[in-house]
């Protein structure tokens, strides 16, 4: 399965964040990108990134949710990835970085203006399955651009 990168998000604290052309992706997240909720666990390095599909949030919209790409507060927004199927422990090659998925990531409500009535727990894993956002480590720091090829290169044992 392969995608590409379609926009990279950064924000100095908040959402939503600011697509850039290109970014390093190192241990500690996204160039450029600050996340209190990352900062305040002391750099969990399961959570240095967070990712999003296109396709998710096309969908969303046509549901009637005001989403944005960037407004769930994702760093890396991803197309052509089949989304359902991405679990815990895949790991993805994204430019010249490698991401490895630790979990699903629990929406809160700063993302709340981004769905009709602040239903946020529409992108909840727990009660929406596959339609989730997800948090990476990163196994391998490198520069990530827009456009740039994702290959999944590991998927777990079942």
């Amino acid at each position: 399965m392969n995608g590409l990168v379609h926009s990279i998000n950064i924000s100095s604290g908040g959402v939503p964040k600011s697509s850039v052309g290109s970014a390093k992706v190192s241990k500690n997240g996204v160039e450029g990108d600050f996340n209190v909720f990352r900062e305040s666990r002391g750099g969990d390095p399961g959570r240095a990134v967070c990712i999003f599909s296109l396709e998710r949030i096309e969908e969303l919209k046509g549901e009637g949710h005001p989403i944005e790409v960037g407004s769930t507060g994702e760093n890396l927004t991803l197309r052509g990835i089949e989304w359902s199927s991405l679990e815990d422990g895949m790991r993805l090659e994204i430019g010249d970085a490698v991401l490895e998925l630790s979990e699903p990531c629990a929406p809160c409500s700063k993302i709340g203006e981004s769905f009709m009535e602040r239903r946020f727990g529409r992108v909840d894993h727990e009660q929406e399955e596959g339609w989730s956002r997800w948090l990476a480590r990163v196994v391998q720091e490198g520069l990530v651009s827009i456009g740039d090829s994702v290959n999944i290169i590991i998927s777990p044992e079942k």
